[in-house]
């Protein structure tokens, strides 16, 4: 759900996007300095971290009882034994249920507390957007208001959305509407526009900076029609004219120094926020902070800025003009 919120600065709680400090306005930031190449940021790398490092547990605790095998282990739990595999080699999450089975199979009560706590952990940094939307898209929106507060510079990828904080409210209502019917949660589109527009303040007072990419396709991924497109648009060629915020577009034809990847959001370099179609990643490892810092330069290398955006921003209005409006 591009733009989405996010809660806190505690793996438990989801942020909007981070920062790094590039430059203001709208020509290119000094931010752009890396020159090489990197692998793509890994969406699920601490689940999988997390859940390899916890089968790797498992299998100890399963040796250290004897069962020399998975197959005798799932005889013993009476589990199929793709299962036992499947969590010692970190491809399933093991249940609640499923700890203390193994812990009392192997002897290892008093550990678990302990991997309880991890699995919980898995669950905090991967969290299934439905269950986040249960009760509408309005407190979702709303938790993001104080994390704006926290946060002095912003770097945002969106491939091929608009970036929430500069959208319309026409525009954020199409968005609201596909995500209520996607996820089939209770519709309060209207009240979680407004509580996104109550972001937008931020982009006009304080010391903030917003660093924002898009790729040009998000100009024609088409949410509402043709006017409510061009109003977008219009939008964009507005907010581009203000101090502290640098509006960069990556044409569709422009060689790139990265594939371009998932889009993510990032704030002051505590935590990068990335979403699927099906659930919502906080990244909060610093090592892994450091690669989307290197993906955003990269991204940045392939931007163009200013009056290069002005054109591609009128170019698609002028698109727009040509569609029939009913």
């Amino acid at each position: 759900m591009a733009g989405s919120s996010a809660r806190g600065w505690s793996r438990t709680q989801r942020p909007w996007p981070p920062a790094s400090a590039c430059g203001t306005g709208s020509g290119p930031p000094p931010f752009r300095t890396a020159t090489t190449t990197c692998p793509e940021p890994p969406v699920t790398t601490q689940v999988e971290e997390a859940l390899q490092a916890l089968g790797a547990r498992l299998r100890g605790f399963r040796k250290d009882a004897g069962f020399t095998s998975g197959r005798a282990f799932a005889r013993a739990t009476s589990w199929q034994e793709s299962k036992v595999s499947r969590i010692e080699n970190g491809r399933q999450r093991p249940s609640e249920d499923d700890i203390r089975i193994w812990c009392q199979a192997t002897g290892q009560n008093d550990q678990l507390g302990d991997l309880i706590a991890i699995v919980r952990h898995v669950d905090e940094l991967w969290l299934d957007l439905r269950r986040l939307l249960r009760t509408g898209a309005e407190q979702r929106q709303q938790q993001a208001i104080p994390i704006y507060g926290k946060t002095r510079v912003f770097r945002i990828w969106h491939p091929t959305v608009i970036w929430g904080t500069i959208q319309t409210s026409e525009y954020a209502a199409a968005v609201f509407d596909q995500v209520v019917g996607f996820y089939e949660v209770p519709d309060d589109a209207e009240a979680a526009v407004a509580k996104r527009l109550e972001r937008q303040r931020y982009l006009y007072r304080g010391e903030k900076i917003f660093n924002v990419l898009l790729g040009e396709q998000a100009l024609y991924t088409n949410f509402g029609g043709p006017e409510t497109m061009k109003g977008q648009l219009d939008r964009l060629l507005a907010v581009m004219r203000l101090p502290r915020l640098s509006l960069g577009i990556i044409p569709r034809t422009a060689p790139v120094a990265i594939w371009p990847g998932n889009s993510f959001s990032m704030f002051d370099d505590r935590l990068v926020l990335v979403e699927t179609y099906s659930a919502e990643l906080s990244v909060t490892q610093p090592r892994e902070i450091e690669m989307y810092t290197k993906a955003f330069a990269l991204l940045q290398q392939s931007a163009v800025y200013g009056t290069a955006v002005r054109e591609l921003v009128l170019r698609a209005s002028h698109h727009y003009d040509q569609l029939p409006t009913d």
